[in-house]
C-alpha cells in the first residue's frame, strides 16, 4: 500500500482528543501534512490551549495510528505550532455539531 498524504489525514481522523473526545482533525488542531519523497511525514498541528498537556499523549496515539499504515517511527515528525493560534472557527461542522455549536 502506498502511504499517501490523503491517507496520512485519513488515519490522523481516528485520533480522539482526550478531553473533549473529538477527533483531532475535526477539531482543526491538524494544520498541515507533508510528506516529502525520501517518506518522511511531517504533521503540523497546534492544540486548544498553550501549555495543554496533553500533546504527548495525542501524538503517542497519531504515531500508533501511523504506524498502522507503515510509517516508520524514524519517518514521523511532528512540529507543534501556536502560529496562527487555534480558534473554534478551524473546527469542522461535525466537530461543532457534536459540541453543540
Amino acid at each position: 500500500m502506498q502511504i499517501t498524504e490523503k491517507k496520512i489525514k485519513e488515519k490522523l481522523q481516528e485520533v480522539i482528543d482526550p478531553e473533549l473526545n473529538i477527533s483531532i482533525v475535526d477539531l482543526g488542531l491538524v494544520y498541515n501534512v507533508d510528506l516529502n519523497k525520501s517518506g518522511m511525514a511531517k504533521i503540523t498541528m497546534t492544540l486548544t490551549t498553550i501549555g495543554c498537556p496533553l500533546f504527548s499523549q495525542i501524538e503517542q496515539e497519531a504515531r500508533s495510528k501511523l504506524k498502522e499504515l507503515g510509517l516508520a517511527e524514524e519517518k514521523i515528525e511532528f512540529e507543534l505550532t501556536f502560529d496562527p493560534p487555534w480558534s473554534m472557527d478551524k473546527m469542522s461542522e461535525r466537530a461543532k455539531a457534536m459540541l453543540g455549536i
